[in-house]
């Protein structure tokens, strides 16, 4: 070249994909966990298992001694029995009052039949009586006749008062009698509500005594047990008692990793979620590759500044156990057939980015947009062809219309 040129580094952007990749530690938790603590005080009666033993979803682990609440149970059975009994005698009482009732009614007809019978009779010698007056007026009969007539008068006025006294302590006794049915029928209502009361409270320690046997919340593997045979047990009071036994599920396990808040935004867990490439150091298995992401947190940790981000995994054989490490290498971004350049080639101006094409021997500064960056390198969107001659090491050091000598990178 000639002695003004300046020898250059410079070559042609690369057409490949770029992928974005981020490779962060991730630990196996267990896909869900429980800590079993008792419902009832109570004397352990049985351990029925042990840790490592594989459990099925509600199988008995733990049986507790609670003999207070068997006696419980059986006075409330003695109640509802005394309680359906108690019913059986309202119903009866009920049945004997509309019995009584019906008595009652009858007695009612019967003082109301004798009262057209003294009316008539009273109506019957009222008249006589009069009609001898009349006699006794004219002188055709004595004295004494009306006098006898008018005792025949009161005696059955008074026949009639008695028969109307009988008819009016009929109706009172019929209304008693009535109002013995609705008393009865409410003690029945009241027994029949007891009988529903009693049942609830069977109900209820049955259900405390069902608390008895403590069981498995799903199928899993037994990972935690601090208790032993004869150990007193009491329900747990907060998140930090102890539990009896802890129960993990197995057949599927959870890799957490923290992606860093730079990266974090890039995550993408919806319709098409990013995939996943796991490494366990322990286990000596291949990588397990293409795993689609589950899951984030969305929010971001506020003591670390990261996202946490869930992938599930099948775990038949399990082999994965909770607390292993793992290394997730996770692709969050993807762009095939991409132009790509070194970012040492990128000139940064402001807000604006160039590239220093070489073009008949001479400098040409080139705006370019730029894309996806991976590493060293960077995408362009626009700006270069696969055709140009790009200064690849400081080009930021070269003037516009500088004339220089291209070198091949690493000569």
């Amino acid at each position: 070249g000639s002695a003004s040129s300046v020898r250059v580094v410079a070559g042609a952007p690369q057409r490949k994909t770029l992928t974005l990749q981020t490779s962060q530690p991730g630990r196996i938790v267990a896909f869900e966990e429980t800590p079993l603590h008792p419902r009832v005080s109570g004397y352990v009666d049985a351990v029925l298992i042990d840790i490592g033993d594989r459990v099925d979803d509600k199988q008995v682990l733990i049986r507790l001694d609670v003999p207070e609440l068997q006696d419980e149970e059986n006075q409330m059975t003695a109640l509802v029995a005394q309680a359906e009994a108690d019913v059986q005698r309202a119903s009866a009482a009920v049945t004997a009052a509309n019995a009584a009732a019906k008595t009652a009614e009858s007695k009612v007809a019967q003082a109301k039949a004798g009262r057209g019978r003294t009316e008539g009779e009273y109506q019957r010698w009222k008249a006589e009586s009069e009609r001898i007056a009349q006699l006794v007026e004219n002188g055709s009969v004595t004295r004494k006749l009306l006098d006898e007539t008018l005792n025949q008068l009161e005696a059955a006025s008074a026949s009639r008062e008695e028969t109307e006294a009988a008819v009016a302590c009929a109706e009172a006794g019929h209304a008693e009698a009535v109002a013995n049915i609705r008393k009865a029928e409410a003690d029945q209502a009241a027994a029949v509500a007891r009988v529903r009361v009693a049942n609830a409270n069977l109900a209820r320690t049955t259900t405390m005594l069902g608390f008895a046997e403590i069981k498995a919340p799903f199928a899993g593997v037994v990972t935690r047990r601090t208790i032993d045979t004869g150990h007193f047990v009491q329900p747990a009071s907060g998140r930090a008692a102890e539990p009896l036994l802890v129960v993990s599920r197995m057949d599927k396990v959870r890799v957490a990793v923290d992606i860093p808040e730079l990266e974090a935004a890039l995550v993408d867990a919806g319709e098409t979620p990013d995939t996943a490439t796991i490494r366990v150091q322990a286990l000596n298995v291949p990588e397990i590759k293409n795993v689609p992401v589950s899951r984030t947190g969305w929010s971001l940790d506020g003591t670390n500044r990261s996202l946490r981000v869930e992938i599930d995994l099948e775990n038949e054989s399990g082999l994965l156990r909770p607390g292993m490490y793992s290394t997730v290498t996770l692709l969050l971004a993807e762009v095939p057939d991409a132009l790509v350049i070194p970012t040492t080639a990128v000139i940064r101006d402001g807000a604006q980015t160039y590239c220093a094409v070489v073009v008949n021997g001479k400098i040409d500064r080139r705006a370019v947009e730029l894309g996806l960056r991976s590493g060293g390198e960077v995408a362009v969107n626009a700006g270069l062809t696969p055709a140009d001659v790009i200064v690849v090491t400081r080009p930021e050091s070269f003037a516009a219309g500088q004339a220089v000598e291209v070198i091949a990178p690493g000569k």
